[in-house]
């Protein structure tokens, strides 16, 4: 059964609505396997997600008190949270809304695939 797992999860596609679906309905936890690494800060640049992000880990205030601060100290700050350090109360769980389930945009932009995939199913797990 474990190899049948690990084949299953290999052969289905990422942001589809397959996953999207399967995540909703096993109440999957992505913070039990996934933390935001290296790799997940050097690929945000994005100055409006990351201010999203810091109202998420450190409260709308310090967000606020940021907004005009580059992507590169907003991430710092972030780090600081989710480290406590640098006298930061530390946020032992914190997940970007694109990992959990259902998935969340962080912006009004559109384009985000992950959502526009839960869009198509999500209808069909509205209780009656």
């Amino acid at each position: 059964m474990r190899v049948l797992t690990l084949v299953m999860a290999e052969t289905l596609a990422a942001g589809s609505t397959v996953i999207e679906a399967l995540g909703n309905h096993l109440n999957v936890d992505m913070g039990t396997w996934w933390q935001p690494d290296d790799a997940f800060f050097d690929l945000l640049r994005d100055k409006e997600i990351a201010n999203s992000m810091l109202a998420e880990v450190g409260g709308k205030l310090v967000a606020d008190g940021n907004v005009a601060e580059k992507v590169k100290t907003q991430k710092k700050i972030i780090r600081d949270f989710l480290a406590g350090e640098n006298g930061r109360q530390k946020i032992e769980t914190w997940l970007p809304r694109w990992m959990k389930f259902p998935a969340e945009s962080y912006t009004s932009r559109g384009g985000f695939g992950t959502a526009d995939q839960w869009a198509q199913v999500q209808p069909l797990f509205v209780r009656k």
